[in-house]
Parts: structure tokens; C-alpha cells; sequence
């Protein structure tokens, strides 16, 4: 490694580490099963996008380039896939209907809001949304999922509404930690595109922060700062889903791509910032 990047990469990837490690001790992922996944990435990505064009990736070659002995190289190969898609797409289905329930006119009721929805019938009914915007899956997996994330709630009469303005499951479980999986992905990608930007367009990555508030200044700018963030999100939202193929299938075009953005809020006591 480059003398003059491997300081400041050593310094990222600690703190990259530190909140992650702390995740995983509070869920009882041990460092075995941490190593287990991380050479398992190493090796998935070195065979994948390391090799040489015209040249089948070989086992030496991968081991060259991780650092890891070719006996556990090919012991990492035979490891199986982690099963990460099914929690990925549930997480995705559930907020395509959250969103298009806000912003679909056949959703909303005379004030522009979420309607209460039955769950079958003619007309809007909450079936039709899941539908319409959820692809092959049983409306009543959804609203089980939805109520129990708390983002719905089915009232006496039958009816469901939705008091959430996001899908944001409440606990830490699965759904939470999926979560974890896709933003920090989305965003580290986001860096490594920008690291590589002399070939490349970069995409936008921005940040703003000071670092001498005092503590009531801050309820004050994250409920501002909420406020407004949910705002251009539900606007991105709209434009997106008028170009999105599962949304509008008359959306003309070639190739199937995934974008967006996402906005974060943080905040740390300058008392007990980690070194």
C-alpha cells in the first residue's frame, strides 16, 4: 500500500469498525463468525472484480491478493453464500407501499392525506395497494409486517391506517439491522465511486456539521433538520416513482438500475469522542 494513503485508511477503517464492532458484540456475533464473513468477502470480491480480463481468477491469484494461504481461500470458497436477499426485499417491499400510500391520489383521501383503507373491496382498498406496488406478495404478509413495525394499525371498524410517514421499524430486530446493511453499503459505495472520480463522474457527497453546539441547541436542529429532510425525501420519491418501472410499467428504456439518496442526522458529545 501507497505510505502516504495507508495512514489515513488504517485511521478510516477504525472508525468505521468501532460502531460496527459495537453492534455486533450487542448481538452476540463472536470475532470468529466476523472473520468468517469478512474472508468471505475478501474472497468474493478479489475473484469477482480482481481478475484478469480473458482469465479465469485462479486460487493462487486470490490468495496473492487478500493476503489469506491458499488452503483457506479454498476453504472460504466452499463456505455458502449468506442468505441476505430475503431480508433485503422484504424491508424494500414494505416502503414501496409506505411511500405510495403517501403520495398515489388514489390512496389519499379529500385532504390530501394517507386514507383508511379496508382491507379488500372495490375501489382503494389496501390489497389493491400491495398490489399495485408490492409485487407477488399476500397483502396480508405485508400488513403483518407493517403492523409489526408499527407503521400501521387496524382500527376497530376494520379499516387501516397508516402513522408513520416511513418504514422505520421501531425495535432493533432483523428489520432494523437490514437497515444497517443497505444505507452503509449505499454510502460507502458512494465514497469508493468518489475515491476513483479522476475516471468518473462523482456523485454527490455531502456533509455539514459544527462542533461546538451546546446540548439545547440540538433537540431545536434535529427537529428541524427532520422536518425538512423528510420533505425532500418524499419529493424525491415522487419523481423517482414516475420513472421506475415496477411503479409505471409504461417507463420506456434500457437496462434496470437502482438509485436514490439518503440523508442521516448524528450527533456526539465532544466530552466522549472516540480517538
Amino acid at each position: 500500500m501507497n505510505e502516504t494513503h495507508q495512514k489515513p485508511l488504517v485511521a478510516a477503517v477504525l472508525k468505521l469498525l468501532r460502531p460496527l464492532a459495537r453492534i455486533l458484540l450487542r448481538n452476540g456475533v463472536s470475532f470468529s463468525t466476523f472473520s468468517d464473513l469478512a474472508k468471505w468477502i475478501y474472497v468474493d470480491v478479489a475473484t469477482r472484480e480482481f481478475g484478469i480480463e480473458g482469465r479465469k481468477q485462479s486460487t493462487s491469484r486470490v490468495s496473492v491478493i487478500t493476503g489469506l494461504s491458499r488452503r483457506e481461500v479454498m476453504r472460504v470458497r466452499k463456505l455458502p453464500r449468506p442468505d441476505v436477499t430475503a431480508s433485503t426485499e422484504r424491508h424494500n417491499r414494505a416502503a414501496r407501499v409506505i411511500a405510495a400510500w403517501r403520495r398515489e391520489s388514489d390512496f389519499l383521501d379529500a385532504e390530501g392525506n394517507p386514507a383508511l383503507l379496508p382491507m379488500e373491496g372495490r375501489g382503494a382498498t389496501f390489497s389493491e395497494l400491495v398490489k399495485r406496488f408490492s409485487g407477488n406478495v399476500p397483502p396480508r404478509a405485508i400488513l403483518d409486517e407493517l403492523i409489526h413495525v408499527g407503521a400501521v394499525e387496524r382500527r376497530k371498524d376494520g379499516k387501516i391506517a397508516l402513522i408513520t410517514r416511513a418504514y422505520i421499524p421501531r425495535n432493533i430486530d432483523a428489520h432494523k439491522l437490514n437497515i444497517l446493511g443497505t444505507d452503509v453499503q449505499h454510502l460507502v459505495s458512494t465514497i469508493d465511486h468518489n475515491l476513483k472520480s479522476e475516471t468518473t463522474e462523482p456523485l454527490f457527497q455531502r456533509k455539514v456539521s459544527y462542533d461546538n453546539l451546546p446540548d439545547d441547541v440540538l433537540p431545536a436542529f434535529h427537529k428541524l433538520f427532520t422536518k425538512r429532510a423528510q420533505t425532500m425525501l418524499e419529493s424525491a420519491d415522487r419523481w423517482l416513482a414516475q420513472r421506475d418501472r415496477d411503479v409505471n410499467p409504461t417507463v420506456k428504456g434500457r437496462g434496470s438500475n437502482r438509485a436514490g439518496f439518503g440523508i442521516f442526522f448524528f450527533e456526539e458529545s465532544n466530552s466522549e469522542k472516540e480517538s
